[in-house]
């Protein structure tokens, strides 16, 4: 080494790197010609030049020029900016979706519903949902009781009643028709719907489970305003119509064929019984309706459309009354399963009719087909596949 250069290494080398590391700083950087040649007082000075020329020994051997500072270039920089951005928007998305959930799961209304009693059903397998539409006329303006033909009735009464049941031997979806005549604890045989008149969910529920000895593990109840508010954040429901219907006291008035029902509309289809079968069709109409309702609900259109979404959600957990113990995430998944029984993956049916008949006080009532709802109740209790043979036929 001579004069402080390495061996072999002539100023006329050095020159030429400084000069082809000038234009690079230049072109990526866009900085001025002059690195601090000036502050060192040595035209060849070259602060960047030091990762250049450590290969070839100028900072390892000691050179005073060499630059000891140099770090990762500026577009490594950038990237690691880029994910420091990337990352704080991950962390705000995160705590929206989190405290969105629990400011809607707080919107649901509450009550406690599946309470103990004395002799009640053991436990079974699978998960049982107890789903009423109630025609409670809350949230509803004179205006629109008129308009959707409801009356102006107080309180709560049972206009429609379904078991969901899902687990590994399937997702079925029974309807239990509200002129079911069956022993109500405490008040005799009556209607099914009188139940709920009696003693409110309470007495509903522990009413089905001894008439069908399945356990029930969640509850959700909607109103009429609540169903009209959710068909209608929807933008309404598709339904293909078998026939006419014409029913002026649900405010009805359909043509036969595919259509959208916006929620009026829809409140008057699962409402109307002006069929031959009466309440039997009626109900048949609620599971198809609140399948493709479900299915809707469900579908990533919806689910990924912020404009269908977030009014869904409002609407829903403002209208639908659970237990104590239900959850958002329970709805969530009590939709998901409906939504598979709208397909051919599921089954629908009414429980086993075997006849009707009348009594004082109570009026016309239907009763069960005994024999056939034992094997049907049992399958669900042992979440086993329901029998063909006790499916209602179409």
């Amino acid at each position: 080494m001579t004069d402080g250069w390495p061996e072999g290494w002539t100023r006329k080398e050095d020159d030429r790197v400084a000069r082809s590391r000038e234009r690079y700083v230049r072109a990526e950087h866009h900085q001025p010609a002059a690195y601090g040649r000036e502050r060192h007082g040595d035209p060849y000075d070259d602060p960047y030049a030091g990762d250049q020329l450590r290969g070839a020994g100028r900072y390892d051997h000691g050179d005073p020029y060499g630059d000891p500072y140099g770090g990762p270039p500026p577009r490594r920089r950038r990237r690691r900016r880029g994910g420091r951005v990337f990352g704080a928007v991950l962390v705000v998305l995160l705590l929206v979706l989190v405290g969105g959930y629990f400011y809607l799961d707080s919107r649901l209304n509450r009550e406690a519903v599946l309470v103990d009693y004395p002799g009640r059903v053991a436990d079974t397998p699978g998960t049982n949902w107890l789903i009423v539409g109630s025609d409670s006329r809350e949230g509803l303006s004179r205006e629109d009781q008129k308009r959707l033909r409801t009356g102006r009735a107080a309180g709560r009464r049972t206009d429609s009643m379904m078991l969901l049941h899902y687990g590994s031997g399937g997702t079925s979806l029974i309807s239990l028709p509200r002129d079911s005549y069956v022993a109500i604890p405490g008040k005799g045989r009556n209607k099914l719907n009188a139940a709920f008149a009696f003693g409110g969910p309470k007495l509903l529920v522990q009413t089905v489970e001894e008439a069908t000895g399945v356990r029930i593990d969640h509850y959700a109840e909607i109103g009429f305003g609540g169903f009209v508010g959710i068909v209608d954040a929807l933008g309404g429901v598709d339904m293909c119509i078998k026939e006419d219907i014409k029913d002026p006291k649900a405010g009805l008035d359909l043509k036969a064929g595919c259509q959208t029902l916006d929620g009026g509309q829809a409140l008057g289809y699962v409402r109307t019984r002006a069929y031959a079968r009466a309440d039997l069709q009626r109900v048949e109409n609620q599971r198809q309706f609140f399948g493709a309702l479900m299915e809707k609900a469900a579908s990533p259109g919806t689910m990924f459309n912020p404009f269908k979404s977030i009014p869904l959600a409002m609407n829903a957990t403002s209208n639908f009354t659970v237990d104590e113990g239900d959850h958002l995430h329970h709805l969530v998944r009590m939709m998901w399963a409906m939504r598979g029984v709208s397909g051919d993956g599921g089954v629908t049916t009414t429980v086993p009719i075997g006849g009707g008949g009348s009594a004082p006080g109570v009026g016309s009532y239907i009763t069960w087909d005994r024999a056939k709802a034992s094997r049907l109740f049992d399958a669900i209790k042992q979440d086993q596949p329901i029998p063909p043979d006790v499916i209602e036929k179409k």
